[in-house]
């Protein structure tokens, strides 16, 4: 019967790597679709939509920063809600996973750019194909998970109250008097 109970509590946490990763692809496509040197989706602006303006590229590097953002807050609000033995476990493969999620992202847009997008000259200047510049974007999706999960769990310890956490409630004097 304790393998059984292992057994499953070892699969468990793993669900969480493997969804917050899997959701890199839906964010990955997302990022090609609407941001501006992709399918410009969002703007729709004809002066945005070329690689070649220098513009571009901080609205594309944005773009994949905000759904990275989105998606940590995503994983949060279920994580939140994880409790028992493996909530530790579960919180740290899901931040793993929103890292890995992130680079799944960014390298399922730049696929897309290349197979989807039209031919680039990248002779000038690399970024002229659908790329991201600044590379530190990829780890808004585990920041955004930890800040929202610590949020989300402050919000509730508050809500319940001091003594519902099963922390002792301090009463009479203080420690030591």
């Amino acid at each position: 019967m304790k393998q059984h109970i292992s057994r499953r509590s070892s699969r468990l946490p793993w669900k969480w790597f493997a969804a917050a990763a899997a959701g890199g692809v839906p964010v990955g496509l997302l990022w090609w679709l609407l941001a501006p040197g992709g399918m410009n989706l969002i703007t729709r602006n004809p002066a945005l939509a070329d690689g070649t303006n220098p513009e571009v590229w901080l609205l594309r590097d944005l773009t994949l920063a905000g759904l990275c953002l989105f998606a940590g807050c995503l994983v949060a609000v279920f994580l939140t809600g994880k409790g028992g033995r493996d909530a530790q476990a579960a919180f740290l493969l899901g931040l793993a996973g929103g890292l890995g999620g992130a680079v799944i992202a960014w390298l399922t847009g730049v696929l897309a750019g290349q197979l989807w997008g039209g031919p680039a000259d990248t002779s000038v200047n690399a970024s002229v194909a659908f790329s991201l510049r600044s590379l530190s974007v990829l780890i808004l999706w585990p920041a955004a998970t930890a800040t929202s999960v610590f949020v989300l769990s402050l919000i509730n310890l508050l809500k319940s109250g001091p003594g519902s956490a099963g922390t002792p409630v301090a009463e009479g004097n203080a420690p030591g008097a």
